[in-house]
């Protein structure tokens, strides 16, 4: 492999890498308008796994709107990120996928008799699809795999669909 590709490898993967970032701030942030934009216009997210929806990315970031007014915070942490690149039209990077973990703690929302609503937590394994496109990397697909979740004893886990 000559320098040139081995750098451009480097430059995609810190891309890919941003992207994955972006994901997880958008949500946190619960900047919708962002979501959106981090994927192709074909772009879908599967989120059935943790109790949600599959659908097209603006069909699944009204959802995730509306159900992530359950939490008054949000913080992803996406980790160990195996990146692989693939093939399209017989040229090599033109897609990406990265399958990742996550260990997501949330805070519910809403104040139970003067003290703060417990936290929730969740955890589990990210598969990310991504192509290059003119305008860089984006998300062609998300899916959640959703392996625990926790919450404090006696509180029930908040329904999310």
């Amino acid at each position: 492999m000559t320098q040139r590709v081995e750098l451009a490898t480097v430059m995609d993967r810190l891309a890919v890498d941003g992207l994955v970032t972006e994901y997880a701030m958008a949500v946190d942030d619960g900047d919708w308008e962002a979501y959106r934009k981090l994927f192709t216009p074909d772009g879908r997210a599967d989120y059935r796994s943790a109790g949600g929806i599959e659908g097209d990315a603006g069909k699944v970031a009204s959802w995730l709107e509306e159900s992530m007014r359950l939490f008054a915070m949000r913080q992803h942490l996406i980790v160990n990120r195996r990146v692989r690149f693939g093939v399209l039209e017989q040229d090599t990077g033109d897609t990406a996928q990265v399958h990742a973990d996550y260990v997501n703690p949330m805070r519910l929302a809403g104040d139970v008799n003067g003290s703060s609503a417990p936290d929730f937590v969740c955890g589990g394994r990210y598969v990310f699809g991504l192509l290059r496109t003119y305008d860089g990397w984006r998300l062609r697909e998300v899916l959640v795999r959703e392996k625990w979740r926790r919450l404090p004893d006696g509180h029930p886990a908040p329904v999310i669909n």
